[in-house]
């Protein structure tokens, strides 16, 4: 099993895998967090296809065949497991080739078909909570992994639709997610989107990013998610919602020292 009690996961990168200076940088970033924190088990996560955007004419991403390439790429230079979002079945195959964790979208978290065709590959399967269900109703996803017969199951928290263009963390999510038998992981920087909010896009508000990662991890949160770049201005997608690789080791240090605490663990980091 990859998870461990005993440590936090960290699942982190760019949002799309846009280009190799993008990922590599991540990346890099990645392995001094490692480096400098024993208590972090981290994944890399990019996305090849951004598959939901809101319009049409928004940058989708480099497609399957070079993204596979890249996470490749992050896993023989820096030793580091990789994690991808997949949108159709038929991608959970070739995905599984390359990645160590296929990751189910929130739009997609109902869908039984790509739930199945995950499950078969035998890789880790990490499902986030559509923002239209609650998460009582999370054990119905977990149960079709379960029946499919996945090798370990991960739970995303990363919020609730509340009126438009707005979403809400309801902190009791971990506590009934974590019921399931699963682990419950926070996703940091989606929930401080505002989704349809910026005209033509998503917006958000990063500010929020680690009160909401700390509030998380005090309500029971087995690990973290976040999306972080070199320039998150300049990002193609998600860009007032990532975080700046220059400010990640700092949030990253702050969050653990706050889990040690709740594991009644030495606090020193």
């Amino acid at each position: 099993m990859f998870f461990e009690e005993n440590k936090l996961l960290l699942i982190a990168g760019p949002c799309s895998l846009e280009n190799e200076d993008v990922t590599f940088s991540a990346a890099k970033c990645l392995v001094a967090l490692r480096n400098k924190f024993p208590d972090l088990k981290i994944v890399f996560k990019g996305s090849f296809d951004k598959a939901n955007r809101t319009s049409i004419y928004s940058e989708r991403g480099v497609g399957l065949k070079e993204g596979l390439r890249l996470l490749g790429e992050v896993k023989n230079r820096y030793g580091l497991p990789v994690t991808t979002d997949i949108h159709l079945p038929e991608q959970a195959a070739p995905v599984a080739e390359v990645c160590d964790v296929l990751q189910i979208p929130a739009f997609l978290c109902r869908q039984t078909d790509i739930l199945t065709a995950a499950a078969r590959t035998k890789r880790i399967v990490s499902i986030k909570k559509g923002q239209f269900l609650s998460p009582h109703e999370m054990k119905h996803v977990v149960g079709k992994l379960k029946e499919s017969k996945a090798q370990e199951i991960w739970q995303i928290e990363r919020g609730t639709t509340f009126g438009y263009n707005n979403l809400v963390v309801d902190m009791r999510s971990f506590t009934i997610m974590k019921s399931n038998g699963y682990p419950t992981i926070f996703d940091a920087t989606h929930s401080v989107q505002l989704p349809g909010a910026d005209q033509n896009g998503t917006g958000g508000d990063r500010t929020f990013v680690p009160t909401l990662a700390k509030a998380a991890l005090a309500s029971g949160a087995d690990g973290l998610f976040f999306e972080i770049h070199p320039e998150p201005a300049k990002a193609t997608c998600d860009a007032a919602n990532q975080i700046a690789l220059k400010d990640f080791s700092q949030i990253i240090s702050d969050c653990l020292y706050l889990w040690k605490a709740v594991k009644h663990l030495p606090a020193k980091i």
